[in-house]
């Protein structure tokens, strides 16, 4: 490709970028503002006009591209997006009409069309410009920390339009709810269901979806799928975020981290939807996003519901079979998806082996190393605390909330209040009417929280049977700390204790200022609202809607620092040593 060739085709990608922003831009002040300066007719022009510019410099760019290389896999994606924007643009030019979409949004379809075709296109852009800030002479940690306060302030912004709620809020209401969507707790101080829009729901779902995956993972998998090829500061960037030390696997990783959850959403969406009363909702629209939401809800561990008591609403209580499939996708996005491709890799070991054992009679050869110590740790530590939660639970609200139930009830009704103080954050009962001691096995497992890796926060199954299995071998007077016949690292025991340390000084840090600006607020509800938040669990006891402006300020710090991991923050901004060169004289102690 000559000179000029390459000089149009950046002009060509740089021309589609700026018409993805504009056109973005004026999706949102469309749906955004009550009184736009165009009207709804001249909007929809432009921006069906912006969309057939973009469209013809993606066909220039396909050309451009065919023509100075083979065809590959790059082309194969930008050939796919050609063809999904032409469909598109056709169901728009023909006036096709979609009666499910318009239900939905409420809006007319071509309409709607439009604006997905518009956020598509600007996802796309977004993700390739996303590429470029990995290469930035920043830690990885700071990145991460800044995508998460990005991602707060336009959810911020976007909450704060006319149209995103029924009356205005107030700017720090806008941040809190926009906080705890980004790091998927689900503490409000606003109705989700009566103050916000559909529009405003909408947000709501698109930030705790990206906060669960995490911006950057998000970013990075469409950035790279698009644009054909990462480089190795984008590579050094995603290595620690997914796990994945071979650098010629991250696409492939980061490709089935994307699907598993899209996977386990969609079957969840559909399976909530067919379990839903008709009877209670207005149309078949309605039912579609209530359980699109919720199964993103459930899987990103965000807690999130539009329902205005939760799923203990009147009519939503009794469907424990909705219970028992939130309760299991709650359970799949906080396991974490290092273990999730762990298993996976066993699994299609086993298969692959048992089928050449059939058709060849080859001998079965077992890969330890497929499943690791980590994993194994995170599934033993998940299933006793769900186990031992289950049965507190059950014996503990017998006689409290599971009074009444039938024998199926009480049995949904135990496991989801076992799976949700895991950082899920629905309630199926009243929260009030809990006994104390459930309260306090609440709290030990709202702050042990999920597993590393997932959507979810706390201060991590890992880390705490770390902290477990080294306070036994300290008691046993070993040197090593041992477990699945593998010894565990000082550097993990060190990180262990450090971050279950820092964890318990933030939390009490926020319990006393908590207490400080709302002294007439019962104790035990100000740590369990500490923990809540800490652990990025989102249930309360009543007290979240009328905490005092500096109690909410307290609680966006705490949701933030709990969601992007407090060792990570302190990483973040302290400035590293990157060896030492030297060694003090060793010296013992006391401690006991």
């Amino acid at each position: 490709m000559n000179v000029n060739k390459k000089l149009l085709k950046g002009v060509l990608e740089k021309a589609i970028m700026v018409l993805s922003f504009i056109s973005f831009a004026l999706v949102v002040y469309e749906e955004g503002f009550k009184k736009p300066f165009l009207s709804l007719s001249d909007s929809h022009a432009l921006l069906k006009t912006i969309l057939g510019f973009i469209w013809s410099g993606y066909i220039g760019l396909y050309f451009f591209a065919k023509a100075g290389s083979g065809f590959s896999k790059k082309r194969i994606s930008e050939l796919a997006l050609i063809f999904m924007i032409s469909l598109i643009l056709i169901f728009i030019f023909t006036d096709y009409s979609i009666p499910t979409f318009s239900a939905i949004t409420q809006i007319t379809t071509d309409r709607f069309l439009v604006d997905l075709l518009v956020a598509v296109v600007f996802l796309i852009e977004l993700s390739k410009v996303s590429l470029g800030v990995n290469e930035l002479k920043l830690n990885p940690p700071l990145i991460f920390l800044l995508s998460f306060f990005v991602l707060i302030i336009i959810g911020t912004v976007l909450l704060m339009l006319p149209n995103a709620t029924y009356q205005p809020i107030h700017l720090v209401d806008a941040i809190f709810t926009s906080t705890s969507a980004v790091c998927v707790t689900g503490l409000i101080v606003l109705d989700t269901a009566k103050d916000f829009t559909i529009f405003g729901q909408l947000i709501i779902l698109f930030l705790f979806q990206l906060g669960g995956l995490g911006m950057m993972t998000f970013t990075s998998f469409f950035g790279f799928f698009f644009r054909g090829s990462f480089s190795i500061q984008n590579q050094l960037f995603l290595r620690d975020f997914i796990n994945e030390e071979n650098f010629g696997q991250i696409f492939n990783t980061l490709l089935k981290v994307i699907l598993f959850t899209f996977l386990v959403e969609g079957v969840g969406a559909v399976l909530i939807f067919l379990s839903l009363d008709k009877e209670l909702f207005e149309s078949t629209g309605g039912m579609i996003f209530f359980s699109i939401f919720h199964s993103v809800s459930g899987f990103c561990n965000a807690g999130f519901s539009i329902l205005s008591d939760g799923l203990y609403q009147e009519g939503f209580r009794d469907n424990y079979n909705m219970h028992l499939i939130l309760a299991f996708s709650i359970v799949l996005g906080g396991i974490g998806f290092p273990v999730v491709l762990s298993y996976y890799g066993y699994l299609k070991h086993l298969i692959r082996g048992l089928y050449r054992k059939v058709l060849y009679g080859e001998s079965y050869r077992h890969l330890p190393r497929v499943v690791n110590v980590g994993t194994r740790l995170v599934m033993l530590t998940t299933g006793l605390l769900l186990l031992v939660g289950f049965v507190l639970y059950w014996v503990l609200e017998e006689e409290n909330t599971l009074a009444g139930l039938s024998g199926y009830g009480k049995v949904v009704t135990a496991i989801f209040g076992a799976v949700t103080p895991r950082t899920a954050g629905f309630n199926t009962v009243d929260m009030t009417n809990m006994a104390i001691p459930t309260v306090l096995v609440y709290l030990l497992l709202m702050w042990i929280g999920a597993s590393p890796g997932s959507t979810g926060g706390g201060l991590k199954t890992s880390t705490f049977a770390v902290a477990i299995l080294s306070s036994f071998s300290i008691a046993k007077g070993k040197d090593r700390v041992e477990v699945f016949r593998r010894e565990i690292s000082n550097t993990t025991l060190r990180k262990a204790f450090a971050v279950t340390f820092m964890s318990i000084m933030m939390i009490g840090g926020a319990v006393f200022f908590l207490k400080l600006f709302d002294r007439d607020i019962p104790l035990l509800s100000v740590f369990f609202e500490a923990f809540s938040a800490f652990s990025t669990v989102g249930l309360s006891l009543g007290i979240t809607g009328g905490l005092s402006f500096g109690s909410k300020l307290v609680l966006i710090v705490t949701m933030f620092v709990g969601r992007v991991g407090i060792l990570t923050l302190l990483i973040a901004v302290s400035k590293g040593v990157k060896n030492l060169s030297y060694r003090y004289p060793e010296e013992s102690v006391f401690i006991t």
